[in-house]
């Protein structure tokens, strides 16, 4: 184990904010599926009304135990960027309109709760087993 003093920790957490470009987005991606998917019978908390919320409000939300604190657990993603377990956080990370996340963590797709395998074949889904065509990229505006 290293010891570093707290400055020097400061300025390895700075670099690491700015590294999401060292791992693709597909990658981040498939990095989230790969959590989900190695505790596929994990009940996951889901996010209330995002639809509803104001841009502030709604980028401040989080809950214990959802699928974006399952990004936020790895190393990993935390080393390449994701700085919090926020909606807004995940957001701007994975790369995902509202649209897409609003389908991935909210309560009105799934209920209050969702199992980690049902959020990682949407993810998977929706997300990284779509082709690069035109028409998966223009399917995507809609998601």
């Amino acid at each position: 184990m290293k010891h570093h003093e707290l400055d020097q920790l400061q300025a390895l957490a700075r670099i690491g904010q700015d590294l999401p470009h060292l791992m693709p987005r597909d990658r981040r991606l498939q990095r989230w599926v790969e959590l989900l998917e190695g505790d596929p019978h994990r009940v996951l908390s889901t996010l209330h009304e995002t639809e509803y919320q104001p841009a502030r409000a709604r980028a401040a939300l989080r809950c214990d135990n959802s699928a974006i604190s399952v990004a936020f657990g790895d190393p990993l993603l935390r080393a390449v960027g994701l700085q919090n377990d926020t909606y807004g956080e995940a957001k701007r990370f994975f790369q995902l309109s509202d649209r897409q996340l609003h389908n991935i963590v909210c309560f009105c797709h799934f209920g209050t709760t969702v199992s980690a395998a049902k959020t990682a074949r949407y993810i998977r889904a929706k997300h990284i087993a779509r082709g690069q065509g035109i028409w998966a990229r223009l399917c995507s505006i809609f998601d």
